[in-house]
């Protein structure tokens, strides 16, 4: 069994967020590119939240920059994470 550790995010060349599995988020961040379809179907894929809960969030993303997508432990948003970024996606894990 892997031991979890947290996830260190630099900030600034002499601080870093320490993020532990104590609840995180999975943000997802507006860019100029994709399609709402596209978007849509990426996340109801990947975060497994329904069509219409993926419509909600591309919205939101679309009108403020950036929205909340799902929340959890570290170590169960980094692959949805990872996914999000492999399709081109900007996303973050923020501790709550």
């Amino acid at each position: 069994m892997q031991e979890s550790r947290p996830y260190t995010s630099p900030q600034s060349d002499d601080e870093a967020v320490v993020l532990d599995d104590s609840g995180c988020t999975l943000v997802l961040h507006n860019d100029d590119v994709h399609t709402f379809d596209y978007v849509i179907k990426a996340l109801s894929d990947i975060c497994r939240i329904s069509a219409a809960q993926a419509e909600q969030c591309a919205i939101l993303v679309h009108c403020h920059g950036k929205c909340n997508v799902k929340h959890g432990s570290y170590e169960t948003l980094l692959p949805m994470h990872t996914a999000l970024l492999d399709k081109q996606l900007t996303s973050e894990i923020v501790q709550i």
